[in-house]
């Protein structure tokens, strides 16, 4: 039987008023698909034309109902909008639910307002809720959150120790008991908190994309994809799910799905430039022919590139040689020709024959690369004499960096566990990596000069 249609034109538009009860309401007729979220969009334009002929009285009413469906919509700055032009309550928490969502949207946006003034305001409106009579245990829950996403885990800890017994069958005490620990770095005992939640409410979007989030850091993307894809049927969808679940689509060679996410975030907000790039490099990808045994071949011609010359018997001299020019491996010596290796002081015919031997043994030859347009450029090579606080920041996890899930992947791939190995790497080096472009590079650069530091040649 064909479950029927929740009538959301009469629950926004033919009741003057609009109260808590009404928003599980909401939330449910959004649930059952895309021909309801239009039908909302629809009514949002109703609304706004009536509120603009509307008395005062009547006018907070509507602004309490447009601010609530943005915020189910995923528009949280209009959401914020349209509830600052009322009052009670309701308005106050979904106020600070609204601030929460744009504060926790900085990693994916380039344009979103400054994180800590969100989270900061977030409280102030759940205060306000609070005071005006909106539920204590789940305003108490709200304020855990936020703490914790200010850094704050053992002041949301405690605040969660006080309702464990009153909040022992709500979704959301589960939800942010496992947020905790997974901020404390225990992700199974997280996992199995989320998973409670969703038993108790399995449309509880925190959860799945807590959930889709573990086991995209584990590499279970099929779980991961689940997960994800759940968050999408019910509002509001936040751009982290559409980002995450964009990417792995990429990974997995499903850029058609891939756009449609990126383009949803274009949509649901037009000052997003990253969302607009990766929508272009998503549709871009459509065309594209990728071999995996191409990638493969390459892969381990560069493992070979990156053999160092000190694993081969060399002449003295000719060890010497390499050392003045900054030689080290196999690869160095594809970007160098002949003649400047002659150029050299000291450097024979005896020696050069030497260095062709080893280079005809692994498949390579003296300035191949050159052959390619690679200019010879001499590599980066650590500094010495590094104070104890320098080489502690280059011995920091790349992971420190907190980066979106698409250069997350690229440092995975290109085996860069630390910062020091990060700044080894070029601007160009990065860009080989596969669905790694412009704006992972913008964004690894920007994370790294919080460190004050750069990629090679930068």
């Amino acid at each position: 039987m064909t479950e029927s249609l929740i009538d959301l034109r009469a629950l926004l538009v033919e009741r003057e008023d609009f109260e808590g009860g009404m928003v599980g309401r909401l939330r449910e007729g959004l649930a059952q698909g895309g021909a309801q979220l239009r039908a909302l969009k629809d009514i949002l334009d109703t609304l706004a034309k009536r509120l603009a002929v509307a008395a005062p009285p009547q006018q907070k009413k509507m602004h309490l109902k447009l601010g609530v469906a943005n915020f189910f919509l995923g528009h949280m700055r209009t959401a914020v909008e349209h509830l600052k032009q009322t009052d009670g309550p309701l308005a106050a928490f979904f106020m600070g639910q609204a601030h929460v969502a744009l504060g926790q949207a900085k990693p994916y946006s380039d344009d979103a307002a400054d994180t800590t003034d969100h989270f900061d305001a977030a409280l102030k409106a759940f205060d306000k809720a609070e005071k005006s009579g909106y539920a204590a245990q789940l305003v108490q829950l709200q304020r855990a959150g936020v703490l914790r996403l200010q850094k704050h885990v053992p002041e949301a800890k405690a605040i969660l120790v006080k309702l464990k017994d009153a909040a022992a069958h709500n979704a959301e005490y589960y939800f942010q008991d496992g947020a905790v620990a997974e901020a404390e770095g225990d992700a199974p005992r997280a996992a199995k908190q989320y998973e409670r939640a969703l038993d108790l409410d399995p449309r509880h979007t925190g959860a799945l994309f807590r959930l889709g989030f573990l086991n995209d850091q584990q590499g279970n993307d099929h779980e991961a994809i689940g997960y994800y894809e759940r968050c999408l049927k019910y509002p509001p969808v936040g751009k982290g799910a559409l980002y995450n679940l964009g990417v792995l689509y990429e990974d997995n060679e499903q850029f058609d799905r891939a756009a449609d996410c990126f383009r949803r975030l274009a949509k649901a907000d037009p000052r997003d430039e990253r969302a607009k790039l990766f929508v272009r490099d998503a549709e871009a990808s459509l065309t594209m022919h990728y071999n995996p045994d191409d990638e493969q071949t390459n892969q381990a011609q560069r493992m070979v590139m990156e053999v160092p010359i000190t694993d081969f018997e060399l002449s003295v001299r000719s060890r010497n040689c390499l050392k003045r020019m900054n030689i080290r491996t196999l690869g160095d010596l594809t970007r160098v020709s002949e003649s400047q290796l002659l150029a050299s002081k000291n450097f024979g015919e005896t020696s050069l024959d030497e260095i062709r031997a080893i280079m005809n043994a692994k498949g390579l030859r003296i300035g191949q690369s050159l052959d390619q347009g690679q200019q010879y450029e001499f590599r980066y090579r650590p500094q010495q004499n590094l104070s104890p606080e320098e080489q502690a920041t280059l011995g920091k996890p790349v992971s420190e960096l907190n980066l979106s899930v698409r250069a997350r992947k690229c440092m995975h791939r290109l085996s860069i566990t630390t910062l020091g190995e990060l700044v080894q790497r070029t601007a160009d080096e990065l860009l080989e990596a596969k669905n790694f472009g412009m704006t992972s590079l913008t964004e690894v650069r920007d994370r790294l000069a919080q460190y004050n530091l750069k990629l090679r040649g930068d």
